[in-house]
């Protein structure tokens, strides 16, 4: 059976953790750099912290990206992503668990979710 130390998770999702400080909510496709997060996909944002490393739901390591109930919408939009990024660097993306409808000026929210290694199989 594979095996991957609890540690090596934990450095990986440390990168997220310690370099992560703005979540955006993206439209027309799931960014791959920070330029696509912050600037062309980009409908809104908040500056935000994330979790630190902990035991996943059912197997692996995780972090918790915190809740979002006041984030500055930038474009109206349709959001369908989100990314975590500093100025240089896209850390993590995914898919919204359901896209969400936005308006220039208004705020947006998100609730709480993780992002987790699995353990090996």
């Amino acid at each position: 059976m594979p095996y991957i130390n609890d540690t090596a998770f934990d450095a990986a999702l440390d990168v997220v953790r310690n370099n992560a400080d703005r979540l955006d909510i993206c439209y027309t496709q799931e960014p791959t750099t920070a330029t696509e997060a912050r600037t062309t996909y980009t409908c809104g944002n908040k500056s935000l912290t994330v979790g630190a490393p902990t035991n996943g739901d059912t197997s692996g390591r995780k972090v918790v990206v915190p809740a979002i109930s006041d984030g500055s919408v930038t474009a109206t939009q349709t959001a369908g992503w989100w990314a975590l990024s500093n100025s240089t660097v896209l850390h993590a993306a995914g898919a919204l668990s359901s896209t969400q409808a936005v308006t220039s000026g208004n705020q947006f929210t998100l609730p709480a979710f993780d992002i987790t290694f699995p353990d090996a199989t």
